[in-house]
């Protein structure tokens, strides 16, 4: 049985220009153990280097990989490897992701009317991998959509806060 693919989106709205935005998502200054600025997520291990990655668009983001740990909620953790395949300075990021989950997923950076805000939208289309996981979907599928909403709206809340304090 194929496990099942979540299509996962969100919007977060953020109170700074794309460039300070994307100058914070895109930041390789990640060390394992500490916390990032969303809440629940920490570095899982150090950053990951494929110099065979080339993009020139944006080479640096795509020789590496990220290894993220979520926490969740509902008191479980997913380990998460980001490697992106697509930069875009500043407007999109798209990448792929492994671990726990397994899958791809996109950035969109568009400017506010102002200028001053930014509109952030994040597609993340993957499968569980974790056994356990795959076997509660057929009946906790809405569970871990809304324990992945949850996830998202403190990401939301703690890169504001980031833009804001720096």
């Amino acid at each position: 049985m194929t496990p099942r693919l979540f299509d996962l989106r969100s919007t977060w709205h953020l109170p700074a220009p794309v460039e300070k935005v994307w100058g914070v998502l895109t930041s390789l200054d990640l060390r394992p153990g500490e916390p990032v600025w969303w809440p629940g997520c920490t570095v899982a291990a150090p950053l990951t280097v494929d110099p065979s990655s080339a993009d020139p668009d944006g080479q640096e983001l795509t020789e590496v990989t990220a290894h993220l740990r979520f926490r969740t909620a509902l008191g479980y953790s997913l380990t998460v490897s980001i490697h992106p395949t697509v930069a875009t300075p500043p407007w999109k990021l798209e990448f792929e992701a492994q671990g726990d989950l397994d899958g791809e997923g996109a950035i969109i950076l568009t400017p506010g009317s102002r200028g001053n805000m930014t509109r952030m939208d994040i597609r993340w289309t993957v499968r569980p991998t974790v056994r356990w996981m795959n076997l509660l979907v057929p009946v906790a599928a809405p569970v871990f959509v809304a324990a992945h909403a949850h996830t998202m709206r403190k990401g939301e809340r703690g890169l504001a806060a980031a833009l804001t304090s720096g």
